[in-house]
């Protein structure tokens, strides 16, 4: 499966690393407030429902679910890197997470299955889905619930990323960017869909990204800093707004047979 993926375990140490050293308190991003009122509208509650996330390094959608819906969480990560950084969170918050360090593409044959099965920023990262898919949905209980997220780096981001951070795309399947492609898996593996669009608008920091230096490229990060924090204050209700030119993030939700 190694020649499937664009980023390698390796590609996670290294994020994870730069993120520990250089993580700093934040305002949240109104993108991932959208994913949380998604959660909201879509996701069941209670104590009683095992929750797992793909790629669950670092922590913060699992801490949300266990705080406000109550789940018993786990992270599924083959980053020892990221998954320190995920187990540091809720040992200094003082509460519990599993956390699973496996190759998704290994055998889980030795592992439960979940009530809900989640990943945000995780299939685009290989140039087939399908097969990472097929992975996540193994491990949903039958009527359970797959949630699957991406950024949008397609339209404007696109235009903007190839001038400021060419490499970056590199590492994005833009194809799995566009919700027509995902009928492939959805008829695939018999998925009923729940939900399935664009969120949150307009999001600039899907483009906050700099590699290359110069005037253009220089300029170019500037008005996408200027416009996260003007977008962060004012005109919010542009986000109620999609497309997929301008939508920050894509998401599906679906139910196992």
């Amino acid at each position: 499966m190694s020649d499937n993926r664009r980023t390698e375990q390796r590609f996670w140490d290294t994020y994870w690393v730069k993120q520990k050293h250089s993580r700093k308190s934040h305002r949240e991003s109104l993108q991932i407030r959208e994913i949380k009122r998604i959660f909201h509208h879509y996701l069941p509650k209670g104590n009683t429902l095992q929750v797992l996330e793909i790629g669950g390094a670092y922590g913060e959608y699992l801490m949300y679910l266990h705080d406000r819906f109550h789940h018993q969480v786990s992270s599924l990560d083959y980053s020892s890197e990221g998954n320190e950084a995920t187990r540091n969170r809720f040992i200094q918050a003082g509460k519990e997470v599993r956390i699973i360090q496996r190759d998704l593409f290994s055998n889980l044959s030795d592992l439960p299955r979940f009530d809900i099965v989640f990943s945000l920023g995780f299939i685009e990262h290989f140039d087939d889905p399908l097969p990472s898919i097929t992975k996540h949905l193994e491990l949903v209980k039958p009527g359970g619930i797959l949630l699957l997220g991406v950024p949008n780096l397609g339209g404007i981001y696109k235009s903007v990323l190839r001038k400021t951070a060419p490499s970056f795309e590199e590492s994005h399947n833009l194809k799995t960017m566009d919700p027509a492609s995902w009928e492939v898996f959805e008829q695939t593996l018999h998925l009923e869909t729940l939900f399935k669009g664009y969120i949150g608008g307009f999001e600039p920091l899907n483009m906050k990204k700099l590699e290359r230096k110069g005037v253009v490229a220089g300029g170019l990060n500037l008005l996408v800093s200027v416009l996260t924090v003007i977008l962060s204050f004012h005109f919010q209700f542009l986000r109620r707004f999609n497309s997929p030119f301008w939508s920050g993030y894509l998401i599906g939700i679906y139910k196992k047979a």
